[in-house]
């Protein structure tokens, strides 16, 4: 009994992840209330704010679903085992362009994250959350491309953490750039390109010393 507890709360939940990506997708998460999630996933109010505290808690839920498929790979650039943590971190950006471009729910969860999700006072929680999940993500691509200098795969005089800042934003741009006018490039079929022209800055621009 208490498995199928448990099973039927896990299930609710997930009602409520797929009703929340629909309706933020379709109006806007400003535009949505929590009384729109519930009434599409065919819940109680009540039901929300039992798995999830606020909006911003529920919009933050439905990023984390994307960080699980490629965790294992970034997890590997950055350990210091790692023989080849550039080529690690290659691998896992083109696997992002390739996700975002052929996934559907992939697509959909990024449009909102990028152009569909205001931070207006009511999501000052969410804001929080972005920028202490932007410095973390800063802190990971600085710790590969440490390891990366390590190995002797960058120079080693590259400024860590100023690459780790110009290759997120460049990432960034890339995806919500593509995003917005998904017709101007073909991000996947050309995702091995972009990725190593974010990785040639990296390695060969002398604005990145020292």
């Amino acid at each position: 009994m208490v498995r199928r507890t448990k099973e039927e709360a896990q299930e609710t939940r997930s009602q409520i992840l797929e009703a929340a990506e629909k309706a933020f997708y379709d109006r806007g998460v400003a535009r949505t209330t929590l009384a729109d999630v519930a009434a599409l996933a065919g819940v109680t109010r009540g039901a929300i704010y039992w798995h999830f505290s606020n909006k911003a808690d529920l919009v933050q839920a439905m990023l984390d679903s994307l960080h699980e498929p490629l965790e294992e790979l970034a997890k590997a650039g950055e350990s210091e085992d790692e023989v080849d943590p550039l080529g690690c971190m290659r691998e896992l950006l083109i696997k992002l362009f390739h996700q975002v471009a052929l996934d559907p729910k992939t697509r959909r969860i990024n449009e909102i994250l990028f152009h569909k999700c205001e931070f207006t006072d009511e999501m000052c929680d969410l804001r929080r959350q972005r920028q202490i999940a932007t410095r973390d993500c800063n802190d990971r691509i600085g710790t590969t491309l440490a390891n990366a200098v390590r190995k002797g795969q960058l120079p080693a005089t590259l400024n860590t953490v100023r690459a780790s800042i110009c290759l997120h934003a460049y990432i960034d741009g890339i995806l919500g750039q593509w995003l917005l006018i998904p017709d101007s490039y073909a991000l996947s079929a050309d995702a091995e390109q972009l990725v190593d022209t974010g990785l040639d800055m990296v390695r060969l621009s002398p604005m990145l010393r020292g």
